[in-house]
């Protein structure tokens, strides 16, 4: 589905299989620049389809630039992108493992071509995200857009590699002052967060969002809200609103699900309805409140909210809106809803204990383990 937006147009990609074929295109396309930054990247399909593309575009004479978080893509080989240095490509690290931050990741997603077309979302470039997302493949969310929203997308991604060329004093002195801030266009808000000084963006615009909210609609690959987000969703329902949320039956992190069903209690009885989806992996990241949108690399917990580096957008569109709900309910469509009364009474021992020490683990231990971090770097 495209949308125009002023000047920015906009179209949903629905899944790994959209996301690949558009960014593969946009690469292909790109006459000027191309900018590629994630956290996992993998090699073999479609990670080798992928650079085979930026070594095209570097061919042809177009500046290509690569970033990739060394954490994220610790198998990745340092030879890997060889092919595209040779050909006069630029590849980064970000945040290379001999550093001692390494409790900060950049988990961000995006890529920009020609400062006039990019793509975010959840999206990593690894064999799991290939397929429909049902049949085979996570479950994932991305947005397409061309328009003048891809400059500050592009300037985004130049701060981040620049930081990437920083070595130790210097990288970790910048780490400490932040990397949070909020750009506001005419088509849209840039949300960027990271360590370091200053609030969450996505903390506190979705948290204004939420005061006004009548129709809530999440989808989370790790759903671990502060405690003043949770209140505020069960404050949509008390104000006579609705909240769905659509979590994962099944996560490639285990202990962050434990967590997550920490939660259902409380929030089954504030009303809000839950749902896991059952056929794959949910790694999507979608929020829409109203007419709100927030798409991109942030989940809604610890790590995303106060310690990586992330990147979202929010849009107030209610045609972009109205094609973020049809997702949502297409991916609806194969879930589970989660029964207050069954689920307490499904619960043992043995999973409230799992769940609790998990909750402290990600919820408190890992946010006090970061800022200990942050404040020993020298």
């Amino acid at each position: 589905m495209s949308i125009a937006s002023h000047s920015t147009a906009f179209r949903w990609l629905a899944n790994g299989d959209e996301a690949f074929t558009a960014m593969i295109a946009a690469i292909a396309a790109a006459r000027r620049s191309v900018r590629l930054e994630t956290y996992i990247f993998s090699a073999g399909k479609p990670g080798d389809q992928f650079r085979a593309a930026l070594v095209a575009a570097q061919q042809r004479g177009v500046p290509v630039y690569v970033l990739v978080d060394a954490w994220g893509s610790q198998d990745l080989g340092n030879t890997f992108w060889q092919p595209l240095q040779q050909a006069g490509g630029e590849f980064r690290w970000f945040n290379e493992q001999t550093h001692r931050g390494f409790m900060f990741r950049d988990h961000r997603k995006l890529l920009v071509c020609d400062e006039e077309t990019a793509i975010l979302g959840g999206f990593n470039i690894a064999p799991e995200y290939v397929g429909d997302g049902v049949k085979r493949g996570w479950c994932d969310v991305g947005l397409h857009l061309t328009g003048p929203l891809a400059v500050p997308l592009a300037q985004s991604f130049d701060k981040m590699f620049t930081r990437a060329e920083l070595r130790h004093p210097a990288f970790m002195r910048v780490m400490k002052t932040g990397a949070h801030a909020r750009i506001t266009g005419v088509d849209g808000d840039l949300l960027m967060s990271g360590p370091g000084r200053g609030f969450s963006q996505l903390k506190r615009a979705l948290s204004a969002d939420l005061q006004q909210a009548r129709q809530v609609q999440i989808m989370a690959a790790y759903f671990l809200p502060t405690w003043k987000l949770r209140r505020a969703l069960t404050a949509v329902v008390r104000r006579g609103g609705r909240v769905q949320l659509i979590l994962p039956s099944q996560s490639d992190v285990p202990l962050a699900q434990w967590a997550t069903r920490r939660l259902y209690r409380l929030l089954l009885a504030g009303g809000v309805e839950l749902f896991e989806y059952q056929p794959q992996i949910l790694h999507a990241k979608l929020i829409l409140a109203d007419d709100v949108v927030y798409v991109g690399s942030a989940n809604l917990d610890t790590r995303s909210l106060h310690i990586n580096y992330e990147l979202s957008l929010r849009l107030r569109n209610a045609r972009i809106a109205e094609g973020g709900r049809q997702l949502f309910l297409a991916n609806l469509a194969h879930c589970k809803r989660i029964n207050r009364t069954e689920w307490q009474a499904s619960q043992t021992l043995w999973s409230r204990l799992k769940q609790r020490w998990a909750y402290f683990l990600l919820a408190r231990m890992d946010l006090f383990l970061a800022r200990r971090q942050l404040s020993g770097l020298r």
